[in-house]
């Protein structure tokens, strides 16, 4: 991917907080800014419920098997 560059002022109290959240994290500044846009983005996010998502399609119906053993029922026996 291309890479553009941005020039950024900070006061130095959020400079110096960025360095050390940085090296703390064994990153560049720049890769720790990356990565605190991408997760404003939401890329995360949207990529751990598109994970839950399709987990909870591939076992379905073992979570409806459970819940119905649960609860006493048979399967599509007393849901609301």
């Amino acid at each position: 991917m291309a890479k553009t560059q941005l020039n950024v002022r900070v006061d130095e109290g959020t400079a110096q907080v960025a360095r050390e959240r940085a090296l703390a994290r064994g990153m560049s500044v720049n890769r720790y800014i990356e990565e605190l846009v991408r997760q404003d983005a939401g890329e995360a996010g949207r990529t751990f419920v598109e994970a839950a998502a399709d987990f909870m399609k591939q076992y379905e119906s073992v979570f409806a098997e459970e819940f119905a053993e649960v609860h006493g029922t048979g399967p599509g026996e007393g849901r609301p």
